[in-house]
């Protein structure tokens, strides 16, 4: 599932107020902890139009 990462990129990063410098996933959307629950709806919906 893992061999062949090329189909997959990363929507949303959380967290990254703890990442290490070099550490990038090139996420669409990034947060330092959690997003906030006035965020979810849109991120939601912005997954399911992907």
């Amino acid at each position: 599932m893992l061999d062949d990462t090329s189909w997959y990129s990363p929507f949303i990063e959380t967290f990254t107020s703890e990442k290490l410098a070099f550490a990038e996933t090139g996420a669409e959307h990034s947060y330092p902890k959690f997003p906030p629950m006035e965020d979810f709806e849109g991120l939601i919906a912005g997954y399911a139009a992907r």
